[in-house]
């Protein structure tokens, strides 16, 4: 494990700062967000710090996802939801600079409503292709 000084994460991750915590792996902790969308929403994130999911190990991938599917498979039984929403901030409206997945109850007709931004359009098939070209090139 590695710590950063002044994480909140890093401190839950160590014992060192108090959180609901509903899993421990060998890749990731589990707990509840203190302000959830919807009670029962889990942070899942792993033990290193990094703060981008593109910062994470290609090697400590796999486990850190397994415990998010787990968490995600787990909840409708447990806490008695229809599904599950699972989201990642990479910086922008990352509240806190460590990696985390979101892993929040859902109900049908509970009041959320899918993205909160407005969408957008390609002007055309041209501009859409150039996008999947950029970042294919990219890859």
């Amino acid at each position: 494990m590695s710590e950063r000084p002044g994480c909140v994460f890093c401190d839950i991750v160590a014992g060192d700062s108090p959180a609901d915590v509903v899993s421990r792996s060998a890749g990731a902790v589990a707990f509840l967000d203190a302000r959830p969308v919807f009670k029962g929403h889990v942070l899942v994130v792993p033990l290193i710090h990094v703060v981008t999911l593109a910062d994470l190990p290609a090697p400590d991938v796999g486990g850190f996802f397994a415990e998010v599917q787990r968490i995600s498979a787990v909840m409708p039984s447990a806490l008695g939801c229809d599904g599950t929403f699972v989201a990642i901030n990479n910086v922008v409206s990352q509240s806190v600079a460590h990696l985390h997945v979101h892993v929040v109850p859902r109900r049908r007709k509970d009041g959320l409503r899918g993205f909160f931004w407005p969408r957008q359009r390609y002007v055309d098939a041209a501009e859409r292709a150039e996008y999947a070209a950029r970042l294919s090139a990219a890859l």
